[in-house]
């Protein structure tokens, strides 16, 4: 009974902090908000029933959103088509669990992943420019940077202010009143019946029709099939790589592990289903997620609560809802984008090597003016290549000495092997040194990886590292596990 109650509770708390979100991506995707609150309650639903970690809370993401928009802007008005794509992603994200290719993910660079996060986070900062002044929005990046100079002369200073209200609030509000209600929700509670009261001139959500959405038979236009495919792919591997590195995060608040390619199914069934009830897709979603756990969550019932918490809101809600100022939205969206951004790569890049950043600034360039996964292609095999060319030909290696005191490392530990490496300290029972004396080459990947698993671990770790070893940024990162010898 405790359990079933921490996971209502948990579903509940994800629900609330889910709500303003799933307004906001809605909007953001270009097909209204009441598209992202039925993406999140069906989503939500299934990923929670079918999915393979079973505190993980679904529902339109921040990188989701940007590829929506991107879909919804290049199939303007044709809502069959565009429906198709959603059906058509979750069918292949089945595909991908069926064919157990979930383990894939831990291969992707780490230069490649803060690259491409860091750039969504800017396209949705850029997307929100234009709400934000009070003019309407668009869904390409270029358009909206080439559109700028003329919101600027169209700006509405009431939205404005609103919109920077809403920023004020995020960022200002008390870390005690936070815990119990999500900023994002107080922005909204606040400033909405503000401008309602005053009869602010601003543009609002609109009507959101109250009830179950009509049932949606997807029929795409076949002459367009190239680009149906496209963007399915393309969402399909966003929303799976979104996904499971969302699971990785509730592994290691929970001390669990996922099944990654059960995941991927959970995730598509719900993304295919979205496509019948004009939603948008999405995915494990990092915040809500959190918020679950820390509210006692752990069980399939609070994803399936969450859901159910926001079919009530449409059901009972929607009138008051459609009031809310798109200015509100923007707002909590920018603070969004400006969340994504990889402040951990970025605040160390003297300590990065110049070929892991050269990736990440290649990705993050692609992200922001090209296309998602063409940028993650390039990015994998940019990483490769470079890796080829500058690290030594060793292979990596490792062996456990005085009943697993010491792990010693020799030879290269790099995106390709850090899993590996990690998975065999996660095999050892006490507090141990890694001998890094004859570790000859480490990437960013493998340098975040280690510290990931020293920050999480309930072990001393201690690492030995020859003062010989060219491994400045390794030591720097590192530097408060490491002993030189």
């Amino acid at each position: 009974m405790e359990s079933i109650k921490n996971d209502i509770t948990g579903g509940i708390i994800a629900g609330v902090v889910a709500l303003p979100l799933a307004l906001a991506f809605g909007i953001a995707s270009g097909l209204g908000a009441s598209a992202g609150l039925w993406g999140a309650i069906v989503l939500g639903f299934f990923a929670a029933a079918f999915g393979g970690t079973k505190m993980q809370v679904s529902g339109p993401t921040g990188p989701m959103s940007v590829v929506c928009a991107a879909t919804v802007f290049h199939f303007t008005g044709d809502i069959g088509t565009i429906m198709s794509i959603f059906v058509l992603a979750g069918l292949f994200q089945i595909s991908f669990g069926i064919l157990k290719l979930g383990k894939l993910v831990k291969f992707i660079p780490y230069s490649v992943v803060s690259g491409f996060m860091t750039g969504v986070g800017f396209i949705i900062i850029i997307l929100q420019l234009n709400p934000m002044l009070g003019v309407e929005g668009v869904g390409s990046t270029i358009v909206a940077i080439k559109s700028l100079p003329t919101a600027l002369s169209n700006i509405n200073p009431t939205a404005l202010i609103i919109a920077l209200l809403t920023l004020t609030i995020l960022y200002l509000t008390p870390k005690k009143l936070a815990n119990i209600i999500p900023p994002a929700l107080i922005a909204l509670i606040i400033l909405t019946p503000v401008c309602a009261v005053f009869s602010l001139d601003i543009p609002l959500i609109g009507d959101i029709p109250t009830g179950f959405p009509e049932f949606i038979v997807p029929s795409p236009d076949l002459t367009k099939i190239v680009s149906i495919i496209m963007y399915a792919l393309m969402l399909a591997i966003l929303g799976s790589i979104d996904s499971l590195l969302t699971s990785l995060v509730a592994d290691s608040i929970t001390n669990t592990k996922h099944n990654s390619n059960q995941e991927l199914i959970g995730q598509g069934i719900g993304n295919a289903l979205v496509g019948f009830v004009g939603g948008i897709p999405g995915a494990g979603a990092t915040m809500r997620t959190v918020a679950n756990i820390k509210a006692g969550g752990r069980g399939r019932l609070s994803g399936a609560t969450h859901s159910v918490f926001l079919l009530l809101v449409v059901l009972v809600l929607a009138p008051v809802v459609s009031y809310v100022p798109l200015s509100v939205l923007a707002g909590i969206l920018i603070k969004v984008g400006i969340d994504i951004l990889d402040y951990r790569l970025l605040k160390q890049t003297s300590s990065v090597s110049k070929e892991d950043l050269f990736v990440d600034f290649t990705v993050l360039l692609l992200t922001v003016f090209v296309n998602l996964i063409f940028a993650v292609g390039v990015g994998i095999v940019l990483a490769f290549i470079l890796y080829k060319m500058t690290a030594p030909k060793e292979r990596f290696e490792i062996s456990f000495l005085d009943d697993e005191k010491i792990a010693a490392i020799k030879g290269v530990v790099y995106f390709g092997t850090s899993s590996e490496f990690i998975e065999k300290l996660n095999s050892i029972n006490t507090d141990f040194t890694i001998d890094c004396s004859n570790l000859s080459f480490i990437d960013i990947s493998g340098i975040y990886a280690l510290e990931d698993f020293i920050n999480s671990s309930d072990k001393k770790v201690t690492i030995l590292v020859s003062k010989k070893a060219n491994l400045d940024g390794f030591r720097t990162i590192l530097k408060d596990s490491i002993k030189e010898v």
